[in-house]
């Protein structure tokens, strides 16, 4: 798809189990996820304006193609995790736009994750049913 001789400028976004590897190129604003399409990859219009926020924040909206390996996680986690990807590379690309994006809160890793279930219980903090009798 992209060379490698092709310069780019890459960030790594985290949210809950998701890694996102976010590699900017120059380009006209086209957005691949695992080889595949944007719109097509996410459903939701919420979720394709999560991953959107960065560049329309930072008026870079269709000057950088964007090409992202994700895994793990559900779709709100992986769309949390290409925003903080994208952000992290925009940074590399101009360091000025660090007051914006840390403002929208964009370059804080989401720390939320999900709890460990625990000895005894059928979940995180679900006890057993009790019964009296």
């Amino acid at each position: 798809m992209y060379e490698s001789a092709q310069p780019f400028f890459y960030g790594t976004g985290r949210r809950k189990s998701s890694v996102a590897r976010v590699r900017l190129y120059a380009g006209s604003g086209k957005i691949t996820i695992n080889n595949r399409d944007f719109d097509d990859y996410f459903g939701l219009e919420t979720l394709k304006l999560i991953v959107r926020q960065p560049l329309v924040l930072t008026g870079k909206d269709g000057q950088f193609d964007i090409v992202v390996s994700v895994q793990g996680g559900g779709v709100t986690g992986q769309a949390g995790a290409i925003r903080h990807g994208v952000s992290r590379a925009l940074l590399k690309f101009d360091a000025n736009l660090r007051s914006d994006l840390k403002k929208a809160g964009f370059l804080t890793r989401d720390p939320r994750m999900k709890e460990r279930k625990k000895y005894g219980l059928k979940a995180a903090r679900r006890a057993p049913q009790f019964s009296k009798r």
